[in-house]
């Protein structure tokens, strides 16, 4: 919750926030007190009881000294002890918000919090206890809230939990990364529209009447973890958050891919937030850095089923031009910058086809995609099938690692170093970055609201103060990834992405010489049990069980026998949730979000048809028939995608392109500025070698490579996607065995390292029809195509390199 007035006269340099809550009624109204931390200033609320059509809420704007309030109050009493006076209801420590259903409002309450970490002296607490309070108090209202509907209504808000997994802050906005808080000094309503607070629907009504947000609190859903970590001797505190995103959130199988809008399912933005751990009052240096998961931006569907465990993918709606798909990603830029890295960890091979029918569709939505984007802008796309891999922990932990070391050299940290924070409970800001930098004096961040370039002058008084200060770093970009589900796999790669992270962060801060972290160390297995933590939380959320944590199990040497058991559970678990409870548990999230609004007349919640708005693929035609998904065909294309050079995804392109198309889009601003500072990011050039280090010899001659559009390696970005085959043909007997003799270095041969083709090899040139794999013989082309890319077509390998040019 952000800062407010505490006064009449413009904004208050010591702004309140009010933190405790004491709730009186009479017979016409409630008597709402809030008080600051300290309990010294007092300001009062009113809430209309007598009214039946409408919430009414009034605020006195005098701020009132303790023994003032005490005295108002007794006059209230006094005023209205015909009708009984004026009685204590409850103590609280903020207002959710205000609900309808079919007969009164409702007022939901936080009665009870607990503290689960502080940020720079600023505190973050989750939700122990809540109440539901009716505002009416005429007899009609008092009769239709005692209904069958009613109640059912009722009921159903209150399965959602709010003491699990939701939590707030009341001078933190903790629904920003930091990055964009310390770049951003947002306040109040603005907060609330973002895509991770939770009960923006609940809280629009006060908010929009009272132009202010001292009386509700912002909860984000998600998790949030603080842990005290020691490294060299010396104390740091490291902070997990990830947001779930409110928009097309839900469960499981109602809520796959994405909408129209470009918001995907099971999105989470996930922060990593290391600081020293120092006596309040004293300087300090933090850091953090931001990554994403959300299901695959596509059009599809899986039936929920309670016959089949793995239920069939359906590809639901064509959108030949992936409109939604670019809306998604160019919110990404928005909101983080560029480059935008996807690692898509689906399988490339299965008997039955299900992942790799997305996985090909997937890659042609990224090509069509990027040609219309310049070479900068591209989207970084890279394919790996992790379950191929997951034999063994310590390889599947050490290739994902390189993956992160590469996507973290793009879109480098954030650092800075801060001061005492300036001002009792005062928001972080620019103003207390301690640098010595006269370049830094004004710092360009995102647009304002109107279009215009806002910048943050830096106090002089804090450049004077210090010498020999690091300047501050910044993250612009962000790694996406996904599995199917985006829960088990992915959370195994955003922990090795979160483990490289570390080792950056704690180098920045002169804490660690090496930038790298050692898998086995007591650090590394303190991150995992956070990141473990996380996933389970997540998972539950999502797919109804905690996540499989196989790759963690293996890594700590957990007894084998256990942990399929473990596996088994959860599976059956899951599978349980999703037949039977996701579909009740989706109607209170629409209803707590506002998706769904009862109406008189109208027919009841749970009287609809499922939640999943992909009926088309049941009802109507499917971009892949049943026929088509049991032979679908690979084209007989090198797969180099052009390299068009149309509006790049910036940031005031992708507005302006929004605005053309009419779409509108709330969190459009950036969640991290972008910056063009020379010393604001980390972005080495690597060569072949330096990426891939000892083992680029091995897989050199091996049969993989991935593709690059031109005759040289530039292996620091992902600039063009691998083409990728449905693998349709495959067996999965035979794929386990020839995927149990591959090294641990195959990834490095699906990093982009380049090569040289003829003309006649190159698919920019090549037109022929599409054929199966089954009809593809080596001796019938071998004068059409390379022996080697018939050796792919026909096998589902990838193609031995002909020529490098890496040096």
């Amino acid at each position: 919750m952000a800062a407010e007035n505490c006064s009449d006269g413009g904004q208050d340099p010591n702004p309140c926030y009010l933190q405790k809550f004491r709730l009186y009624e009479t017979r016409s109204n409630f008597y709402l007190v809030g008080r600051d931390k300290s309990g010294t200033l007092c300001r009062i609320l009113k809430i209309d009881r007598l009214d039946p059509s409408e919430l009414t809420v009034l605020e006195d704007s005098t701020t009132y000294p303790e023994i003032e309030c005490y005295d108002l109050l007794r006059r209230i009493h006094e005023g209205n002890r015909s009708t009984g006076g004026l009685k204590f209801v409850t103590a609280c420590y903020g207002i959710i918000g205000f609900v309808k259903f079919l007969g009164p409002h409702y007022m939901l309450l936080i009665t009870k919090r607990r503290k689960i970490g502080a940020i720079c002296g600023h505190t973050i607490y989750a939700i122990s206890k809540t109440q539901m309070i009716m505002i009416g108090n005429s007899p009609v209202q008092s009769n239709m809230a005692y209904s069958k509907n009613e109640k059912r209504y009722k009921k159903l808000l209150c399965s959602v939990d709010l003491t699990k997994d939701f939590f707030f802050s009341y001078s933190y906005n903790v629904m920003h990364s930091l990055q964009r808080n310390l770049c951003k000094n947002e306040t109040g309503l603005l907060n609330y529209e973002t895509m991770f607070v939770w009960n923006e629907f609940l809280t629009r009504g006060i908010r929009n009447n009272l132009k202010n947000t001292l009386w509700t609190v912002a909860l984000v859903y998600g998790f949030c973890k603080q842990v005290k970590l020691s490294v060299s001797g010396r104390d740091v505190k490291l902070t997990l958050i990830a947001r779930r995103s409110r928009h097309y959130a839900g469960t499981r199988y109602l809520k796959r891919g994405v909408n129209e809008k470009g918001r995907v399912a099971n999105d989470v933005e996930t922060e990593q937030i290391v600081f020293e751990d120092v006596p309040e009052g004293c300087p300090t240096q933090i850091s953090s850095v931001v990554q994403n998961r959300g299901s695959i931006p596509l059009f599809w569907s899986q039936e929920t089923s309670r016959l089949n465990l793995k239920p069939d993918i359906i590809l639901s709606k064509k959108d030949p031009t992936y409109e939604a798909t670019k809306l998604h990603f160019e919110n990404l830029a928005r909101r983080y910058g560029n480059p935008i890295i996807i690692l898509n960890l689906i399988k490339r091979c299965e008997k039955k086809p299900r992942e790799t029918i997305l996985r090909s569709e997937f890659a042609n939505a990224i090509r069509y995609i990027n040609k219309s984007l310049t070479k900068e802008n591209r989207l970084r796309f890279l394919h790996w099938d992790i379950n191929r891999h997951s034999r063994k922990a310590t390889n599947v932990l050490e290739l994902l690692g390189r993956v992160a070391d590469y996507a973290l050299n793009l879109t480098g940290i954030f650092y800075c170093q801060v001061t005492p924070i300036c001002r009792p409970e005062g928001l972080l800001d620019l103003t207390c970055v301690l640098q010595n930098d006269e370049h830094f004096a004004q710092i360009p961040c995102d647009k304002s609201d109107d279009g215009e370039k806002m910048e943050i002058d830096v106090d002089s008084d804090n450049q004077s103060s210090t010498e020999n200060v690091k300047p501050p770093m910044f993250q612009t970009g962000v790694l996406r990834t996904n599995c199917i589900d985006c829960l088990d796999r992915t959370n195994v790669a955003q922990y090795a992405y979160g483990l490289m992270a570390l080792g950056r962060q704690l180098h920045a801060m002169g804490f660690t010489e090496s930038q790298t972290i050692d898998q086995s160390s007591p650090l590394a297995e303190d991150l995992m049990g956070v990141y473990e933590k996380m996933g389970d939380t997540l998972a539950l959320q999502y797919g109804g069980s905690a996540a499989h944590n196989k790759i963690f199990c293996q890594r700590r040497g957990q007894w084998q026998a256990a942990t399929q058991s473990q596996e088994l559970f959860r599976t059956l678990q899951r599978y349980y949730s999703n037949a039977y409870m996701d579909a009740e548990k989706q109607s209170a999230i629409n209803l707590f979000l506002g998706h769904f609004q009862p109406q008189q007349g109208k027919p009841a919640l749970w009287e609809l048809d499922s939640d999943q708005h992909y009926s088309v693929g049941r009802h109507g035609p499917n971009l892949l028939n049943e026929d088509a998904r049991t032979s679908i065909k690979r084209s007989m294309s090198d797969g180099n995608i052009l390299c068009g050079t149309d509006s790049p995804m910036s940031a005031s392109n992708v507005r302006q392109e929004s605005e053309n198309r009419g779409e509108a889009i709330s969190e459009s601003t950036h969640e991290m500025p972008a910056y063009g500072i020379s010393y604001s990011r980390f972005t080495p050039r690597m060569s072949c070698r330096q990426l891939f280090g000892e083992i680029e010899d091995q897989f050199l001659g091996s049969n993989r490579i991935c593709y690059e559009n031109g005759d040289e390696c530039n292996c620091t970005n992902f600039d063009l996607d691998w083409l990728s085959s449905s693998g349709n043909s495959c067996d999965d007997d035979v794929y386990d065995r020839s995927a149990a003799g591959l090294s641990s270095e195959n990834i490095g041969a699906e990093l982009k390292t380049g090569m040289t083709t003829s003309p006649s090899e190159s698919g920019s040139n090549i037109k022929v029809g599409e054929r199966s794999a089954s009809e593809v013989t080596c001796d019938g082309l071998m004068d059409e195509y390379s022996e080697s890319f018939v050796n792919w077509v026909t096998h589902g390998d990838l193609l031995i390199p002909v020529k490098f040019t890496c040096q």
